[in-house]
């Protein structure tokens, strides 16, 4: 693997946003948290939604949304080609206000604000369809091929963390449509973590050791993907992905964007910025990041931001005083 360098000039967008990007996601998961369990996947969404894109607006940045909730005629708000901030850094942004809105409204794991800066062109503006996936811890990365059988990339993930093909974990999105896929990995040996919803956060916890899951497998939404682009590349972690058309409609859409369904997109195709801010806080508890927990006057976040070029991966633990006269006993 190549080493990075880190060059001053090139790390300023990252210092001047890192933190300032961890306080978008925070606020947009204490504002969907307060629907959590509330069985309203609507309300949920609608509150993270706007409530990140008002602190956006707060930013020092000229940004424009290239992964959002939709078109402008689909969505009300953070819409593709939605322009936001009032400040001098240019960017592209990608965006998921609630990852899972459905478990978020059920209450369930692993629901989550994410968001990814780039300078402009850093992030690939995908199609709004699926996209089948690899996701592989960094000792993988550079070692395994979207186009090879199952079997053989989980014995190469195996020998790159030195351990049995049945030592593995692997997540995979409890769909119908990888019934053949599901069988396959276990017939080999490996064990397989069904989820419902959110492959961004199954993506992010493979590039974090102590997750317990090894490999991310199967097809889930483009978006998704080049979000979890630009956390696997300032994780060292590897994401390959190839975009699924459907219908003849889709394939127009591609050749339209210059999209390629034959080609095997890489990391640095789906996020090829060389400057990358990736911000993800955890809405309900969940094995990487805890959800926010609130009490009298406040509520507690867990968020896990990074940046590419400025290689820096933080945990931020964060008490929130949300009433004048909260008060809250700080405990680890």
């Amino acid at each position: 693997m190549t080493k990075r360098t880190t060059d001053p000039g090139q790390t300023s967008f990252e210092h001047a946003l890192v933190l300032e990007t961890a306080r978008v996601t925070e606020g947009a998961a204490l504002a969907a948290s307060r629907f959590m369990g509330l069985g309203d996947k609507n309300a949920v969404d609608g509150a993270g939604t706007e409530a990140m894109r008002t602190l956006l607006n707060s930013l020092d940045i000229r940004g424009t949304v290239v992964i959002g909730e939709g078109e402008m005629d689909e969505a009300p708000m953070l819409y593709i080609g939605e322009k936001v901030g009032n400040g001098q850094y240019e960017v592209d942004i990608a965006v998921d206000p609630v990852e899972g809105t459905t478990v978020t409204a059920k209450g369930l794991p692993n629901g989550l604000a994410v968001i990814a800066l780039s300078e402009r062109g850093g992030l690939m503006h995908a199609p709004d369809c699926y996209m089948e996936k690899l996701i592989v811890p960094p000792p993988a990365a550079g070692r395994v091929n979207l186009d090879w059988p199952v079997e053989a990339n989980l014995s190469v993930i195996a020998q790159s963390l030195e351990r049995d093909v049945e030592d593995l974990m692997i997540t995979i999105l409890d769909r119908d449509r990888h019934a053949d896929l599901i069988r396959r990995v276990r017939a080999a040996g490996a064990r397989v973590k069904l989820i419902g919803d959110g492959d961004v956060v199954a993506g992010l916890a493979v590039g974090v050791r102590g997750t317990g899951v090894h490999a991310l497998m199967g097809s889930g939404g483009a978006p998704e993907g080049v979000l979890s682009a630009a956390a696997c590349k300032c994780l060292g972690a590897e994401i390959q992905g190839r975009f699924i058309a459907e219908d003849d409609a889709m394939r127009e859409r591609f050749a339209a964007m210059g999209v390629d369904e034959k080609r095997v997109y890489h990391t640095d195709d789906l996020a090829p910025g060389k400057q990358m801010v990736f911000s993800a806080t955890g809405i309900t508890y969940g094995e990487l990041l805890s959800g926010v927990r609130r009490f009298a006057g406040g509520a507690r976040t867990h968020t896990l931001v990074m940046g590419y070029a400025s290689r820096v991966v933080r945990f931020i633990d964060t008490v929130h005083l949300e009433e004048d006269h909260a008060r809250v006993t700080i405990r680890v």
